[in-house]
């Protein structure tokens, strides 16, 4: 039950409880109680609006960086990870398999803002034994979201 109303919350956050409780033929008081337990234990950790930030006129600069480091005795990379999520250009943090142990999504102003952030605060962090940035060209799909609105069905062309 709550995973499907996890599914319907992820698909739109502004689904009402009254909506919700339609689909999946519970009540309205169930649906709320259901979403406020699940906010409480900290699996509901925010709602947010999906942008596109290509249409609004802000010039942002968006960037992964890969990052090897030395992993730490007893913690692994929980420290240094923690370290890097803290910095407020840091937007995501994944730990990953592969070649470069952490991605790190940023955004800046501008492409210096960025080379500043690697240079100064994330390369200068003791462990970190090296960095590639790979800039944002364009945003074609994100959480599963086709960003362009381009969502023409594509049908096989039907001939006599």
């Amino acid at each position: 039950m709550n995973k499907r109303i996890l599914e319907i919350l992820e698909q739109d956050n502004r689904v009402s409880p009254k909506d919700i409780a339609t689909m999946l033929d519970l009540t309205e008081d169930e649906v709320i109680d259901q979403i406020a337990q699940m906010e409480e234990q900290g699996i509901i950790v925010k709602y947010h609006a999906l942008v596109n930030w290509e249409k609004v006129d802000d010039d942002l600069v968006e960037a992964m960086i890969a990052v090897q480091v030395e992993p730490e005795r007893d913690v692994g990379f929980d420290d240094i990870a923690e370290r890097i999520y803290n910095f407020p250009e840091v937007r995501a943090l994944y730990l990953m398999s592969g070649s470069y142990d952490l991605s790190v999504f940023v955004e800046g102003r501008d492409i210096r803002e960025v080379a500043h952030f690697v240079s100064t605060k994330l390369a200068t962090i003791d462990r970190v034994k090296s960095t590639v940035t790979y800039f944002v060209l364009k945003k074609y799909k994100q959480e599963g979201v086709i960003l362009d609105g381009k969502t023409k069905p594509k049908r096989m062309a039907v001939s006599p």
